[in-house]
């Protein structure tokens, strides 16, 4: 799985990679000439893209797109498809590359990466990092002491090569110790809530302290899941249990959260039709009405099966959209496709000129999106 405060960027017009300068709803037909490169800029802000290739040149399509706005970039060590390293051969290499990427950006690119621990990890001994624990050894241990420094451990990795954002820590209670999703991953703390939520709030702290922002996954809760959303539909609705909203709303009351990732989990006890990343039940009336969240929201990888079968890519991002997410990341590991900032792009201008979506809500998102951006 791919896998968010003040804001820091809502005056970013010149330094951040979209302007949130409008606050002006739209109608169909109104976009021409330097309005429709201003709307295109800002959505293409919204997007974190994953891209093939250990170095780039200037004519590399993921160059292109970042000096054109893209939001950020996600980085993975291996390929799903070809099986060979992706983006991570060692720290000289992808520090390199994380560098070429950061200069052809006209702003504050964010570089992500899912750097949860144990096997799920993007830098390992294999590419020349420490090994690090695994969020269920970690808190089979349950020492604060010990938490901060296998925190500190992971976030000097990222640090060391220049990601400014992790899709960590999973705040997935353990449910169901066989789930192929989270249990068989080790990808818990614990299935306490409270073991969950002292180890994630350690963790949060040694990323702020080094200026990495933090995602929170996966709401409203994947511990329970049978199957993996990057492939299959996975529905929940008779396993999943109300106390898992409990890690996401004592983190957000705390203040700890920097975003929050909404499943692609099917959940008929809170929407009886759409996966949780779909739903404005989910996303807005639950996560931002009930729990209070304000900040953005993250999508799961936007090219996974569990939404694309159903709901086909375009529909999907629209729907992404409508309820309340912000910052929407394809992996482009599931397919790989050089095309899809631009796809992307012209498909949600075309929901503004048609109304579908205002620019208004474009804006909102560039807003929320901008706090997760480093300072420079």
């Amino acid at each position: 799985m791919a896998a968010v405060g003040g804001c820091e960027g809502s005056g970013t017009a010149a330094r951040g990679t979209g302007t949130a300068a409008s606050s002006r709803g739209s109608t169909p037909g109104s976009f021409g000439g330097r309005d429709e490169r201003s709307l295109r800029r800002k959505i293409a802000s919204l997007l974190v893209v994953g891209f093939r290739g250990e170095r780039l040149t200037h004519n590399d399509w993921i160059i292109k797109a970042v000096r054109e706005g893209l939001g950020g970039v996600i980085l993975f060590d291996r390929d799903l498809e070809t099986k060979r390293v992706r983006n991570i051969s060692s720290p000289n290499q992808v520090t390199a590359l994380i560098r070429t990427l950061r200069e052809a950006s006209p702003g504050r690119l964010i570089v992500s990466i899912d750097q949860e621990g144990g096997p799920t990890s993007r830098l390992t001994p294999g590419n020349g990092f420490p090994a690090t624990k695994s969020e269920a050894e970690i808190g089979a241990e349950n020492s604060l002491p010990a938490t901060r420094e296998w925190a500190r451990g992971l976030v000097s990795s990222l640090t060391r090569i220049g990601v400014n954002l992790n899709y960590a820590p999973d705040v997935d209670l353990n449910v169901n110790p066989d789930s192929p999703a989270i249990g068989k991953l080790d990808r818990s703390f614990s299935a306490e809530p409270d073991v969950v939520v002292s180890n994630a709030t350690e963790e949060i702290k040694a990323h702020r302290a080094a200026g990495v922002k933090t995602v929170l996954k996966h709401f409203p809760g994947l511990g329970s899941a049978t199957g993996n959303t990057d492939f299959e539909v996975v529905d929940v609705s008779t396993t999943w249990e109300q106390q898992e909203l409990e890690p996401f709303q004592r983190l957000i009351q705390a203040g700890l959260a920097d975003s929050v990732m909404a499943a692609h989990v099917l959940n008929k006890q809170l929407d009886p039709q759409r996966p949780a990343s779909l739903s404005p039940t989910v996303v807005t009336e639950l996560l931002r009405g009930q729990l209070g969240w304000q900040g953005p929201v993250v999508s799961d990888d936007m090219q996974a099966a569990a939404i694309t079968r159903q709901y086909g890519a375009t529909e999907a991002v629209a729907l992404a959209l409508q309820a309340g997410l912000d910052l929407l990341v394809f992996a482009n590991q599931q397919v790989y496709d050089p095309a899809i900032v631009d796809k992307t792009v012209d498909a949600i201008v075309g929901f503004v000129r048609s109304g579908r979506l205002t620019e208004a809500r474009i804006d909102q998102a560039v807003a929320r999106v901008d706090t997760l951006r480093p300072k420079q």
